[in-house]
């Protein structure tokens, strides 16, 4: 007798540790027709910050396992999401430009990025009865990698100081955003 259980994983995973259930209500999806705005950051700034404006984005993974006489199957259905969270972003209004807004809105197309290239491992992998931790595996590399691609963007722009770098940078994002078009 088949037995379908569904299990669902929700992982979600940001760059600030402390998250309450009112900010996790608000989010935003990314699209390809939508950018961000000031409008959209509506964090504190932390005290004290070098820094002038900060993105809080991440990805949003889930799974549904079919199980059947308590074991799981390689057959699954899988959705990544890539998000923005206004409540934990924020800005100094008298210190930014529309310079460093791209700047924030490529670190929102970095998340997207690594959005795709999830979707596209999930497509590409050859899955065994042991789908659970290899999903979980896809995507811990995926999350590292866009951790540290963030971390990159940051250190090669001079969080938005450096102006030729963060051209390069954005259109390189923009140009791999492209190239993974099919995983939108």
């Amino acid at each position: 007798m088949k037995i379908w259980i569904k299990i669902c994983l929700t992982v979600i995973l940001f760059s600030t540790l402390a998250f309450t259930s009112t900010q996790e209500a608000e989010k935003v999806a990314w699209s390809a027709d939508y950018s961000l705005s000031w409008d959209d950051f509506k964090g504190e700034a932390t005290n004290g910050t070098p820094y002038v404006a900060s993105t809080n984005s991440g990805l949003s993974f889930g799974y549904s396992l079919k199980i059947i006489n308590g074991q799981a199957t390689n057959e699954f259905t899988a959705e990544v999401r890539s998000y923005f969270y206004p409540q934990l972003s924020w800005f100094m209004p008298e210190r930014v430009s529309a310079r460093v807004l791209r700047h924030e809105q490529t670190h929102f197309d970095i998340s997207e990025l690594h959005a795709r290239k999830l979707r596209k491992r999930i497509t590409d992998f050859n899955f065994t009865s042991n789908v659970k931790d290899e999903l979980d595996e896809l995507y811990d590399q995926v999350e590292r990698e866009r951790r540290a691609m963030q971390t990159e963007f940051d250190f090669k722009t001079d969080h938005s100081t450096l102006h030729e770098p963060e051209d390069v940078w954005e259109l390189k994002i923009a140009t791999l955003l492209s190239s993974y078009d099919a995983y939108q």
